[in-house]
């Protein structure tokens, strides 16, 4: 088990490894004994594999389930009220405590209603997912909008992280390629030579537990140093969403839940290292090929439908393009792309997949 420490303005831990439910009662006791109440908050999927085991950590404590859909299905205007009614419905209180079970967006959702919940109320996140080990850490909470993606949240921090690696082995083949998207966005933008080890790996399916924790590991201590030097956005937090801005239009065009925001995210980044002209580009678009990335969902949409949804994007402005931009591996900076460059990127990049893919 590795713990590692987030210096946000409240201080939390992370614990990732095998066995950590332990923790529960050995580290978070105290909070969890001090609640009132306490909801588990689940995704559907995740209940009927593995509640059962988190369970079993926290018997004897005065704990209520709240299933809620998997996947973007859940980060909804519904899904969160449903959840506020279940807490005022079973008499939860300011000393309650919520524990958000599943994936990211069970964790977005679910660190929403904790921040909202009569003002904010503690939370700990128990990822079960590779691309949580992203979305876990860090505090952002969001549900979307029709009109954009993650428009509609707070920054609020958990009081732990709780990362059962064991749970991962359940995980499906698109489930490990969304996961592992976030996992290489950090290695681009902090080292050359995990990115290296990264493309060169070959299939996700020949990764042991022992190295996927590993490359958890790495990727937290990533996203851990820059919240701790930008808990709220204003400078260096923005290049964690390398490759998003384009990741979130096809989101929201192609309907969320109708492509992992892992599998857009790739195709996102493809595009950054287009616009970036990043050295890496040919060897990524590789990587992204052999491990059944949908590259050739992008032949089928044109660049003027996704330009609403950019406009949009939380780091755009007057309706300009914003981008965090990446020449050099671990050197990312914001810069703002003029619409005749971003579509003429776009129709490289198409080109370059269909080269690859015909």
């Amino acid at each position: 088990m590795k713990t590692l420490e987030v210096q946000a303005s409240e201080p939390y831990n992370v614990h990732i490894g095998a066995g950590v439910f332990g923790l529960f009662s050995q580290v978070y006791g105290e909070l969890l004994g001090q609640a009132d109440k306490i909801a588990v908050i689940v995704d559907e999927k995740v209940a009927a594999l593995h509640l059962d085991k988190l369970m079993k950590e926290l018997d004897g404590l005065p704990v209520l389930t709240k299933v809620i859909p998997s996947g973007e299905q859940a980060k909804s205007v519904d899904v969160f009220m449903d959840c506020q009614t279940f807490l005022l419905t079973e008499g939860f209180s300011r000393k309650s405590v919520l524990i958000a079970f599943g994936g990211g967006a069970t964790g977005d959702v679910v660190g929403f209603v904790a921040s909202t919940f009569m003002r904010g109320i503690p939370y700990i996140q128990v990822p079960t997912t590779i691309l949580a080990h992203d979305s876990a850490v860090g505090g952002k909470t969001a549900i979307n909008h029709p009109q954009g993606k993650n428009m509609v949240g707070t920054f609020y921090q958990p009081a732990a992280v709780v990362y059962e690696t064991s749970l991962l082995t359940s995980l499906p083949p698109e489930q490990v390629r969304s996961g592992m998207a976030e996992v290489i966005k950090h290695a681009f933008i902090s080292n050359e030579g995990w990115l290296e080890e990264l493309l060169t790996a070959g299939s996700f399916s020949d990764m042991t537990e022992e190295v996927l924790a590993d490359h958890l590991e790495k990727g937290i201590l990533v996203k851990a140093a820059i919240v701790s030097e930008d808990e709220r956005e204003g400078s260096v937090r923005k290049f964690l969403n390398f490759g998003h801005t384009l990741a979130h239009a096809l989101e929201g065009y192609w309907g969320y839940g109708n492509i992992t925001h892992g599998e857009a995210v790739v195709l996102g980044m493809a595009y950054a290292l287009v616009l970036s002209r990043h050295d890496k580009l040919a060897a990524y678009l590789t990587w992204a090929e052999q491990n059944d990335y949908p590259l050739g969902r992008l032949r089928e949409t044109d660049f003027t439908e996704l330009l609403p949804y950019m406009k949009k994007d939380k780091k755009s402005s007057d309706g300009q393009l914003n981008f965090v931009m990446l020449e050099q591996t671990g050197q990312p900076f914001m810069q703002t792309i003029d619409e005749q460059v971003a579509t003429a990127a776009y129709g490289e990049l198409k080109s370059l997949i269909k080269g690859m893919i015909a």
